[in-house]
Order: C-alpha cells, then structure tokens, then sequence
C-alpha cells in the first residue's frame, strides 16, 4: 500500500496490482481482497486508475479457485483487468462481462496479427512483446485502429522469452508462470570439469560473483519522443518487486520527460540530470533493449550484479508537532550526514544533517531503521517526499 502511494504521489497516472494469488509476482507483498478495495479507492479519490493483474497461466486445478476470486473482486471498481491466459479471459467476459480487460505482456505478442485478433476477443489494449521493435510498433499501432497499446519503458528485463522460463520450476519447483520467480538467472554459477568433481571454476568474475545469464535493465528515457510518436498510449514501469526509493525515483523522472514532452513537442531535449537521476537508482547497467532490433551482446550484464550509488534512508512523515519535519528512518541515520531529499519535482535539494531529535525532543546522533525522528523543519517537505544519501566508493588496494 505504501509503494502505491509512493508512486500515485510521484506521477503514476495509473498503477498495476495483484491480489493474493493469479498474478505474476506472487513472491511480493501483495494485497488482500479488502487492501484492493483500500487501494482502489485511494487510487481513484487522487484521479488515477488502478489495474489488477490476473496474468498467471493456471491449471485446471486453480479454475474453480480463480471463479470464486473473480466473484470477491467483482464489487471493487477496477479500471481494468490484466491477464495473458485465453482461458482466464473467456472466464472474466463471463463472471464480469463489463470490466475492461489488457493483455499482459506475458502473452507474448508480437505481430499486428495477433494484437487485432486478442482486440476481436474484446480485450481493450494490448503491452506489447519486449522484443518488438520500434519500427513493427508503429506498424501495429497504424493497422490495429481503436486499440490501445502498451510499451514496457523501464526496469527488469527476464532473460527468457517474455518472461516465459521454466528455470525456477526445474531447479526449484517454484512455477516462474504461476507468479513464483526464484530468478536463478540471477544466481551465481560456476564450470565443473568432468574429470575434477567439486572443482569449480568461475566464468567471469568479479567481488560479487559471476553471473552468465544476467541481462542488463531496460531504459528508454532516451528515446520517449520516438515511443510516444509511435502510437503507443500508456507507458510501463516495472515497480511490484522494487523498493518505493526505486518507484518513486524512476517515475518522477518519466513523469518530468513526459510532461516537458508535451509542453512542446517540437523543443523537447533530453535533460541530463534524467540521465543522472536514473543512475541513482539500483540497477544492472542499461541497455535499449530490442527498442532497435536484436541486443548485441553488450545488452547483456556478465559482470556485476547491481549497481547502486545512493542509498534510501528516510521517508518525510509530515510535520512535527513543534514545527520540525517528522522523517520515518530507513536506513541509519547520523549527524553530520550530507543528504538530499527528492520530491515530487525532477529536482532535488542536498543539505547536511545538523540536528535531529526523538519524538519525545530528545537529542539523537544515530538513529536505525524504523525509528521516528525529528529534523529541523524543512521548507516544502511533504509527505512521501524521500531521503537518501550518496553511498562512499570502494577503492581496490
């Protein structure tokens, strides 16, 4: 709940969620029946829309479970359904033949083709395959009228065909389709030569380990002109699996791309603190993905496993009640620190910690995570407003 409102409160003009079970991201924390309603709501009084993932490829088994889960979501006022499988969207037509439907990515489309049948099947906007192109975009977009589409702009990119790995259900009998990712992709791996068992040797290596299959993340900051002109009406931000420093980081830069975008199309120019402001955020290097046909193998991470030059380390609560800013702590906190807190603006503002006390008024030095302190009041803070602080560099003796 409080990622959702982090993201309403940077700009999200619409944010995707998942109930308990049938998404794809069911090692999150995601929401009950009732948090859906909260979220919802919340969602629609701040003018965004709000979208449920039913986007896992279930079983026979899960059918009659699924049903009963579309008939307890049925009252909440959803802008939209999320789904993949052609049997769990025949069953929403059935039980909620008025709610809107979008085709998850996860159904792999990829050709103009296949985005106008799943239109004749009544589904209202399609996100789009990550690997297709800009060029064959545009050409669906041109030959499929009346609907919408969806890109994916930022974030993680699987290493598998849209998503579609069998690796975490192999090595872990947790079903990747079923929402329960283990990314081994991600995982650390090693050459055991056939003759000298128990003998590993490293691919590539460095001080986090080696990893072979690890691609690099999207970003198309760079390229939003071309992706808006394209014909694409909604643009997606992976957030569901991320902490709020990284949502609330990466969608008020897009939000401040987007909007200077429109304020003047002919003049827009990419802003380099855009480009400085994601490097902040944790990532595994950048790459444009198959935005301009197939990846060279420098879209592809083979050397570290993040990249991380900030770190989260308050959250603004509100005002104190003797004037003072009230920050929820993170991460730890002490005097003297040089931090800088991030708004709801594409700027930011840097300023040394001087003083901060409990909220009893007594003086503090250090303060940990999940501990509320107060700071000197702090001109235009709100709430949600972050703070983080510039990580120190490691020097290799």
């Amino acid at each position: 709940m409080e990622k959702l409102k982090v993201a309403i409160r940077y700009g999200a003009d619409a944010v995707y969620l998942g109930g308990k079970a049938f998404g794809l991201r069911n090692l999150a924390d995601n929401f009950t029946v009732a948090e859906l309603a909260e979220a919802a709501g919340y969602a629609h009084r701040h003018g965004v829309k709000v979208y449920l993932t039913v986007n896992a490829f279930p079983g026979n088994g899960a059918l009659e479970t699924l049903e009963a889960f579309l008939d307890e979501i049925e009252p909440i006022p959803f802008d939209g359904l999320i789904a993949a499988d052609p049997g769990v969207i025949a069953l929403i037509r059935e039980k909620l033949p008025a709610r809107e439907i979008h085709l998850s990515t996860q159904a792999n489309t990829t050709n103009w083709k296949s985005a106008s049948f799943w239109h004749s099947q009544g589904v209202g906007r399609v996100n789009l395959a990550r690997e297709v192109p800009l060029d064959e975009v545009r050409e669906t977009a041109q030959k499929c009228p009346g609907l919408e589409l969806e890109a994916f702009v930022h974030g993680a990119m699987c290493i598998s065909y849209s998503g579609r790995c069998l690796l975490s259900s192999a090595m872990t009998g947790r079903d990747a389709n079923h929402g329960e990712c283990t990314q081994p992709c991600r995982w650390n791996y090693a050459i055991v030569e056939e003759t000298r068992p128990g003998e590993y040797f490293p691919i590539v290596e460095d001080d986090s380990g080696s990893f072979i299959f690890n691609s690099k993340d999207l970003c198309l900051i760079e390229h939003l002109p071309e992706i808006i002109e394209s014909g694409v009406h909604s643009l997606k931000i992976e957030g569901r699996m991320k902490g709020i420093y990284y949502a609330a980081s990466v969608i008020r830069v897009y939000r401040a791309a987007i909007d200077s975008y429109w304020e003047n199309p002919a003049g827009y120019r990419l802003k380099q603190e855009w480009l400085e402001e994601l490097s902040k955020v944790s990532h595994r290097g950048y790459t444009t993905g198959f935005l301009f046909g197939k990846p060279r193998d420098v879209d592809h991470e083979y050397l570290s496993r993040y990249i991380r030059s900030y770190e989260f380390v308050a959250m603004v609560q509100g005002s104190a009640p003797d004037g003072g800013t009230l920050l929820g702590v993170r991460n730890r906190l002490k005097v003297g620190d040089t931090l800088e807190l991030i708004g709801q603006g594409a700027e930011f503002t840097s300023f040394t910690l001087t003083e901060m006390s409990d909220e009893e008024g007594n003086p503090l030095e250090v303060a940990h995570a999940n501990q509320r302190v107060v700071i000197p009041h702090f001109p235009g803070a709100c709430e949600f407003d972050l703070i983080r602080r510039e990580k120190p560099l490691k020097v290799a003796e």
